[in-house]
Parts: C-alpha cells; sequence; structure tokens
C-alpha cells in the first residue's frame, strides 16, 4: 500500500494546488478576507502532502519493492543501502518528484514566512507558485508516473547506473534541486508584483532572501557536481562544458545578476526592469534545464534517456510559462520601468555593468548550448561546440568582471566620484603589474591566459577586503562580510582554475611492476596489481608508490578497474593524493598485449581551490543571508551591497 498511498497523496498534492490557484484568483478579484484565510492553509497542506509522497518512493527503494516499476528499473536487492536511498531520485521519474516536492515546499515556506508583501501580492505569489506547480503535478501523474505498479514483479530487479553509484548522487542532486527550484520563489514574486502592480523595493526585500537562498543551494550543488564528475569520470577534467553542465550554470548566472540587481532595488528602489527580468530568467533557466537533461535530444553522461514525448511536455510547461509572464510584464512595462536615477560613476553603475557581463556570459553558453540542437533540427547538420568555443567567448568578460570587482565595491550609492576611489585602485595596479612581472620572469612558458587570469585573481583577493578599510569592524553589518568572503572566494576560485589550466602535468604511460616514472616533483612506482571484490563488483587494483622528490615522503594510492553487476558496466576509479597547492591524481588503464599496464597520473595544481572557492563563495551569502535575517539597528545599514 505504499507506492497507492504515495499516489494518493501525489493526487491530492495537485488538487490543492488547482483549489490554491482558483482560492488566489478570486481573492485578487473579490477581495474577500475569507478567501485570504484559507491560502495558507492550503499552501501549507499541499507542500506536506507532496513531501509525503516522496517520502513513500523513498521508503519503496529502501524495502527494494520490486512490484514498483520505478524501483524494479533503478535498483537491485543486493545494492548498498546509501544507494537504495540516492537512487530514489537517481532516475527520471524520482528526481522529477524531488523537483516538484521542492517546488511545493517553496510554496509553503511562502506561506508560512513571508509576511513583508501587502495582501494581493502575497495572494498573487500564491497564485503563480500553484499555477507552476499545477503543471509539473499534470507532468508527474499523467506522463512519468512514480509509482506504476508491474503485474509480475522480478526476483532482483535491474540495478542502478554504476556512475551514479557513489556518495554524490547522495547531495549532488538535492543540493541542486533545491537552488533550480528555489528560483520560483523570485519568478513568482516578480509575477505576482506584475499582477498586484507593485514592483517596489518591499518586493525586492521580500524577494531578497528567496533567491539568496536558492542561490547558495546551486553554489553548492554546481560544486559537488563538478568534483564528482571530476574523481568519477576518470578523464581528470573539473568542467568539460557539457550541455547538462551548462544547463546547471546558466541558472547560477542568472541568479548572480539577480542578487545584484535586488540589492539596488531593495536599497534604492532603482533598477527594477533589470530585477523583474532576471526573476524571469532566472527560472526560466532552470526549467529549460530540467527540458535539456529529460528530453531525450542531448546525449550526455549527465542526462537521463527520456523520451521526446515527455520532453515536449515540459517545453510546453515553459513556454506557458515564460511566455505568459513576459506577456504580463510587457503589460506593465510603465509600472515597471519607473525608479530612482543614478550617477553613471556609482555603485549601482557598477552593477549595471556587473549584470550586462553576466547577461553576456549567460548568452554565449545559452547559445553555445542549444545552437547544435537548432543547427540538427533545422539544418539536417550535426555540429559540436565544445570547450574552445566556450572558453575563448567567456574569458574575455570574465576577465572584465573580475575587473569589475576590483573598483564596484569600494564606490558609493548614488553618486560618487573617481578621485575618492582612485589611490587604492592605483595600489591595486602596481600590486598586479608587480605580480604579472614576476610570472613573466620566473615563468615564461606559462599561458598568457592562465597568467592574466592568476594576476586578477590575487588582484581580487586584495581587493575583496578594502571595503572593509576605514571601518569599525564589529559595527559593520555582516551583509558586508557575506560580499567581501563571496568576493574572495571568487578570487580562490579563479586562482585554482588558472593555476590548474597553466601547470598541469600528465604522465600517460605504459609500465611493468616495477618500473618508476617521474611526474611534475614526484616519483611515481607501480608496486603490483591485484584483484579485489566489492559489495556489488569485483576491480582489478593497482599498488601505486608515490614519493615526493622534495621531502622523501611516500604515499600509496590504489586506482582500480571495477566491473559491476547489474546492471554490467566497467568504471575507472581515480585515486587521489590530496596536498594543499594541488592533487596527483591517477587512473588505471587496460593491460597490453605486451603485459603492461596503461598508467595516467596528472599533477594539478591548487586544483583543489576551485571547490574550496565555492564553499567560500557559499559562505559569503549565508553570512549575507544572517544577516538580513536580523534587524537593522540603523537606518543607513540598508545601503549596503550584498543581496
Amino acid at each position: 500500500m505504499t507506492a497507492e498511498a504515495g499516489l494518493i497523496a501525489l493526487w491530492l498534492a495537485a488538487a490543492l494546488a488547482l483549489l490554491q490557484f482558483t482560492v488566489s484568483f478570486f481573492y485578487i478579484r473579490t477581495k474577500d478576507e475569507n478567501l485570504l484565510a484559507i491560502i495558507n492553509p492550503i499552501a501549507i497542506v499541499q507542500g506536506l502532502l507532496c513531501l509525503l509522497s516522496f517520502t513513500m518512493l523513498i521508503l519503496l527503494f529502501l524495502d527494494t519493492d520490486l512490484s514498483v516499476l520505478l524501483v524494479a528499473q533503478n535498483s537491485h536487492i543486493d545494492k548498498p543501502w546509501i544507494f537504495k536511498l540516492a537512487g530514489t531520485w537517481g532516475n527520471h521519474e524520482g528526481s522529477m518528484l524531488l523537483w516538484v516536492s521542492v517546488l511545493a515546499l517553496c510554496g509553503a515556506a511562502i506561506a508560512l514566512f513571508e509576511k513583508r508583501l501587502d495582501q494581493t501580492t502575497f495572494a498573487a505569489t500564491l497564485l503563480v507558485q500553484a499555477f507552476v506547480s499545477f503543471g509539473f503535478y499534470a507532468f508527474l501523474l499523467f506522463a512519468s508516473n512514480p509509482f506504476e505498479r508491474l503485474n509480475s514483479a522480478p526476483k532482483e530487479g535491474a540495478g542502478l547506473n554504476p556512475l551514479l553509484q557513489d556518495i554524490g548522487l547522495a547531495f549532488h542532486p538535492p543540493t541542486l534541486y533545491i537552488g533550480y527550484v528555489g528560483l520560483s520563489i523570485a519568478f513568482s514574486l516578480a509575477v505576482g508584483g506584475l499582477i498586484s502592480g507593485k514592483i517596489n523595493s518591499a518586493l525586492a526585500r521580500a524577494m531578497r532572501p528567496w533567491a539568496l537562498l536558492a542561490w547558495i543551494f546551486l553554489t553548492l550543488g554546481i560544486a559537488a557536481g563538478s568534483y564528482w564528475a571530476y574523481y568519477e569520470l576518470g578523464w581528470g577534467g573539473w568542467w568539460f562544458w557539457d550541455p547538462v553542465e551548462n544547463a546547471s550554470l546558466m541558472p547560477w548566472i542568472a541568479a548572480t545578476a539577480l542578487l545584484h540587481s535586488i540589492a539596488v532595488m531593495a536599497t534604492r528602489d532603482a533598477l527594477r526592469s533589470w530585477t523583474i527580468i532576471l526573476a524571469l530568467v532566472g527560472f526560466a533557466m532552470s526549467m529549460a534545464g530540467t527540458f535539456l537533461v529529460r528530453s531525450g535530444i542531448l546525449t550526455s553522461v549527465h542526462a537521463f534517456a527520456v523520451d521526446p514525448e515527455r520532453g515536449a511536455f515540459i517545453l510546453a510547461l515553459m513556454i506557458i510559462n515564460v511566455a505568459g509572464a513576459l506577456l504580463l510584464y510587457a503589460l506593465r512595462i510603465n509600472q515597471v520601468r519607473q525608479g530612482k536615477i543614478f550617477n553613471l560613476i556609482s555603485r549601482e553603475a557598477a552593477i549595471v555593468g556587473n549584470n550586462i557581463i553576466l547577461v553576456s556570459i549567460l548568452a554565449i553558453v545559452f547559445l553555445g548550448t542549444l545552437f547544435p540542437l537548432f543547427a540538427e533540427g533545422f539544418a539536417d547538420q550535426k555540429i559540436s561546440v565544445g570547450p574552445p568555443y566556450f572558453n575563448k567567448a567567456t574569458i574575455p568578460f570574465i576577465f572584465l568582471l573580475m575587473i569589475l570587482l576590483w573598483a564596484g565595491p569600494l564606490l558609493r550609492w548614488r553618486q560618487d566620484n573617481a578621485e575618492r576611489i582612485s589611490k587604492k585602485i592605483i595600489i591595486l595596479a602596481i600590486f598586479a603589474t608587480i605580480i604579472l612581472s614576476i610570472l613573466v620572469i620566473i615563468l615564461p612558458n606559462i599561458p598568457i591566459l592562465s597568467m592574466l587570469a592568476i594576476v586578477l585573481s590575487l588582484g581580487l583577493a586584495v581587493a575583496s577586503f578594502l571595503p572593509l578599510m576605514g571601518r569599525k569592524l564589529m559595527r559593520t553589518p555582516l551583509p558586508i562580510y557575506g560580499m567581501v568572503i563571496a568576493h574572495f572566494g571568487i578570487a580562490v576560485c579563479a586562482f585554482g582554475m588558472a593555476s590548474e589550466s597553466g601547470f598541469s602535468k600528465q604522465l600517460l604511460k605504459s609500465v611493468d611492476i616495477g618500473d618508476t616514472e617521474t611526474v611534475a616533483n614526484f616519483d611515481v612506482t607501480l608496486k603490483d596489481i591485484r584483484p579485489i571484490i566489492g559489495e556489488n563488483w569485483v576491480a582489478t587494483q593497482a599498488i601505486i608508490e608515490v614519493s615526493d622528490s622534495r621531502s622523501k615522503e611516500f604515499e600509496t594510492l590504489k586506482p582500480e578497474q571495477r566491473l559491476f553487476f547489474n546492471p554490467n558496466q566497467e568504471t575507472s576509479e581515480a585515486a587521489l593524493m590530496t596536498r594543499w597547492n594541488g592533487q596527483l591524481y591517477a587512473v588505471l588503464g587496460k593491460k597490453n598485449e605486451d603485459g603492461k599496464w596503461q598508467l595516467r597520473i596528472w599533477w594539478k595544481p591548487f586544483v583543489t581551490w576551485i571547490w574550496f572557492g565555492a564553499i567560500i563563495i557559499a559562505l559569503g551569502g549565508l553570512i549575507s543571508l544572517i544577516g538580513r535575517s536580523k534587524p537593522r539597528r540603523k537606518k543607513r545599514e540598508e545601503v549596503n551591497p550584498w543581496a
């Protein structure tokens, strides 16, 4: 009865979403207070019912109930329990139920915690949230039922894709989905404001914590997914500009721009149009990512193999939601345009520049991701758009963005003058010139782009702390610290990317047991090859002794070639040796006909700083979120930037 209980809860949640939409609609038309009083309970119960439905699916996977089609196709009786749990969302239907559950809980969160909106905007926001939710409920119930029963249950189950049998599956999708779907709140608030006609700073202040929370989870989700793919796929890279990777990056870029626009709208009642459009685009990118992953039009290790009919359903939902919102925006354009003006030299202007750069990067990624699909669909030509395009097109904008981050936070609101901050900028320029000169002298062969990225990241690391100069640190608002830490995290992340790109060393060679090779400053010796047995796999494991030629310290790495059962599939399990300044990454290849073993070993300087920087960025967002949740002691503290 667990499956039936989950399905009933899902149907009831869908019915309540429809009821929530209807009641909200009639309240907006009639302003009947009795209707307003029941909107909140409906939204809360809807969220709880959807959560109950998802909990039932988790129980089905933990119990390995093979009479349920989804469990039979994606689990196995002998699979470790953690992968049974994570297998709940390691498939199309289960991940969509998680997606919809987060969406329903977002609506419940608005009902429970949002107290800053006027009644009409509040009701309109829940109306939009219910409308979006109902569409995805319909998709689940009519096109992707996760509780479908089998007439005859198999004995064991088909199992889970071995690439997904990793602890990363337990963390990456949930965090990413909270970020993805969390942007629905900003979308609903923006459309709710358009419906009520109240596009003002109060709306931006209501939107800020929800957008910030979604952005934090998106940051962590993307970083977790990047590191998971880095060590699991065995090719040694942390980002390949895969279409599904891009599908997660695009909402993050839009959300980053949105947060900066919200800061201006909340504190200065300017950039209204930017804020509304970015709120719509952010969630549109989330739905676009959902479509790309599930439509079956992409070939990717990250994508779900789903038939085009389901993809068409999601595409229709995306078009209805986004086109409807943009039409409403066009009808309300006169109200949205209103807002306070500011000088060309001001923090608002710097944020506009920041947003223009971010939107340009978003457009580049969007076009590069979708162009091959259009080329194949309309011209019947297969075109590959890969890292060379994305790197060459985005890096100049990223460099401009880092330079802007040097000066932007130092500017005052509304109006400033260049002379006030010129000394700090000159000092930063001199610092950057010195670093560049040193790199040219000691590392003449470093790629020019890596050199410039290192210089800019080191400059940003210093510049990020300049807004604290002249302040009483104990009285500085937490959002200021959040901004400083997040910008510093960007510098750390960029430094890791540039160092890994510019200084990586690799060894690709066939060796005998006992042979020693050198990569970077490490001597690598293949000591032994042995078979091992896991819970649901067997493997060939290499014993590799690594010695540092400088410190003479020894460490053992054990990369594996695994063969999984149910389903049968081979995978490469990389072995990592982590140091503060990088990682040694080892992969065991096949055995040659001459009896030698293929080894692939990379030394990747400062590569871990990429993910460490992402954690710092998210920490900055969390500190800002905590600071924004506290009451302000002084009116003037409201003008500080980090949204």
